[in-house]
Parts: C-alpha cells; structure tokens; sequence
C-alpha cells in the first residue's frame, strides 16, 4: 500500500481447455487419488468451516483485489482468523471480484427474463432453455473475463467451461447435483488463480453461490428442468447437495434452532433469510405437494437428528458417497490446468 505500483503477474501457467478424463467405471479409482479431488474437497470443507454459525445476514470482509497467493487459499496454512466481518470499503473505486461474480450472475438471470418459456405440449423441459443455454454459450468467456484481471487473461477458456457446465444439460434440459459441482470448481479455480482470497469465504457462499442458488431456482421453474439422476424421494433433494451442507453448518451452536425445526413451516418462513438449510426447505415446500415425510424422506429422517454438527458430519459423508463417488454423477467431470486428473503430489 502506498504505491501505486501493479502487482507484479505471477509466473505464467499453461491454461488448458479441460476435458472428461473419467469414461468407465473403472477410472472413478483415478478421480479420488488426483488433485483435482483433494483441492474441491478441500475448497468444500474450507468454505464448511468459513459459514460455521453465521447468518446469510451478518457482515463480512471481502478482499479487494485478487492477488496472486503463494498457497491457494484454502490449504490449512492460509487459514489465518478472519479479523471482524468489516466490509473494507474500496478507494479506488474498483468493483471487488466478488461483486463482478454477483454482476455476472444477474446478467444470467435477466437473460432468463428476456428468454420467456415457449408454448409446447410436454409440461416438463421447456426448449426455451436451449435458447437461453446457446447466449451462455456464446458469451461465457466474455463475462468470466469481467472477472478476472487482465494479466490473467489467458485463464478465462480454462474457467469458462466450469461455467458453462454449472447450469444444467441443455440436451436433455435438465440439472443436477453435477452440475452444482460445476460451480464450485468454477469458484475454486477463481481461488486457485488468486481471484478470491482466503478472505472471502463467507462472501463466496453467502453472496456468490446463494446468488447462484436463486438464478438456478429460476431456471428449474421457468423452464420446468428435470432433475438429473434424481432418486426420487430417497434423494436428499432434487436440485441440489452443497447448500444442505453450508447452510446446517451455518445452524451449528445456534441456541434455538435445533434439526427437527426444519420440517416446522413457521420457523421456516421466520428463519429462512438467515439460512440457506431453511432456504432451500422453503423451496422444496413451495415445489412439491403433500406431506413432506412423503416427497422429502431422506430430509425427513434428518431432521430427527439430535445436533446440527451431526447433520453437517452426515451429509458431508453423504456427499462423498452419493455424489462424489458416483460415476453418473463424475462422468460428466472436466479437469485442466487449474484441476488437475494427475495424482496428488504429497
């Protein structure tokens, strides 16, 4: 600080277009021995401990450039305690990255709006999708470039298609939990490029991929999306996995609000502005009939478990078990660069 001299660019790194690299069943032994495994799972857990028993609401720092990062910043020696949820306010004038992520995504959800659903006679997986998908398409390495700086330039194909397989398969029109980990290796690679800091884990989960959340909820209901690979009732949930995890991590030592709240519809519709867990409930009541030990069993059961840790302990195995290490699920999967398919290096 104090000068006015540019941060000096890191080394040059070979960005690649990432490809699938996970085509039988056998290969899924290669996924979780690679760095690519160990750097999503670590950046999970990272923002996990970030939103622990904090509100959507509360107030956070936010960093104001991506600088380079001598270690990507989710590895434990970068954990430094963040120091009061200040927001710091910018001199320069600069959108923070964080805020260019949220532009971003606000330009895709008015495009939703500019792309309106088409009369056809299946109800399910409106071909208006396809339309919206192909502007995303077409225009996704421009808007990740907003992003990033310019001396990182070369790095905007590689994220590009992390973007662009985030919000569901424009062929069979329909969207997953595949899909959702699309967008978390979409941010990981902006942490990994040094885009978002450290710093920036309650930003990243509770202004960045909530505002996710809500443009994909909107795609799901404009377009009528199918899930992908549901396990109808036995799933946890038709759409999504990481908020379930992130928002009962949020819910942890909160001195009211225990598991089995979450099935009560007023302290639901009281709470769900402060929490993603209660959010994504909401969502689920609004979309499905009947009684919800019925359509959402596997949610159901959750919510008679004694403490929220436990809950967040549960689905995080859940995860690993029912998605990770799902070959439907990790097919789909792309590695490059920045997500390596190669072994981790100890």
């Amino acid at each position: 600080p104090g000068t006015s001299e540019e941060v000096a660019p890191p080394p040059k790194q070979n960005f690649m277009i990432p490809k699938k690299e996970i085509n039988m069943v056998s290969d899924m032994a290669k996924w979780k021995r690679s760095q690519a495994y160990a750097d999503y799972m670590g950046f999970i857990l990272t923002l996990n401990e970030g939103v622990r028993g904090k509100k959507l609401t509360c107030e956070y720092k936010v960093s104001e450039v991506g600088e380079d990062l001598q270690s990507y910043p989710w590895r434990a020696e970068a954990l430094g305690v963040l120091a009061g949820w200040e927001i710091k306010q910018l001199t320069s004038g600069q959108k923070l990255p964080i805020e260019k992520l949220v532009a971003l995504l606000n330009t895709l959800d008015r495009w939703i709006d500019e792309t309106p659903p088409v009369d056809q006679p299946s109800r399910f997986g409106n071909k208006a999708f396809r339309t919206w998908y192909a502007r995303l398409d077409q225009e996704a390495e421009k808007l990740v470039a907003t992003v990033i700086p310019k001396h990182l330039a070369d790095a905007a194909p590689e994220v590009a298609v992390y973007l662009k397989e985030s919000v569901g398969n424009s062929t069979r029109i329909d969207y997953g939990t595949g899909h959702e980990a699309a967008f978390a290796a979409f941010l990981c690679c902006l942490c990994k490029i040094g885009v978002l800091r450290v710093d920036d884990q309650m930003a990243i989960v509770f202004k960045v991929f909530n505002r996710y959340l809500e443009v994909m909820r909107k795609l799901q209901k404009t377009y009528r999306m199918e899930p992908a690979g549901s396990q109808g009732v036995w799933g946890l949930d038709d759409f999504q996995f990481l908020p379930f995890i992130w928002g009962s991590s949020q819910l942890i030592d909160h001195p009211n609000l225990e598991p089995r709240h979450f099935v009560d519809e007023k302290v639901v519709n009281e709470n769900h502005k402060d929490f993603m867990f209660l959010e994504c409930i909401l969502f689920i009541t609004e979309m499905k009939t009947g009684p919800f030990a019925e359509h959402s069993n596997q949610l159901w059961n959750i919510s008679a478990v004694p403490s929220w840790s436990k809950v967040n302990q549960g689905l995080i195995r859940m995860y690993k078990a029912e998605c990770l290490e799902k070959f439907p699920v990790i097919q789909h999967f792309k590695f490059g660069s920045l997500l390596p398919i190669q072994p981790v290096t100890s």
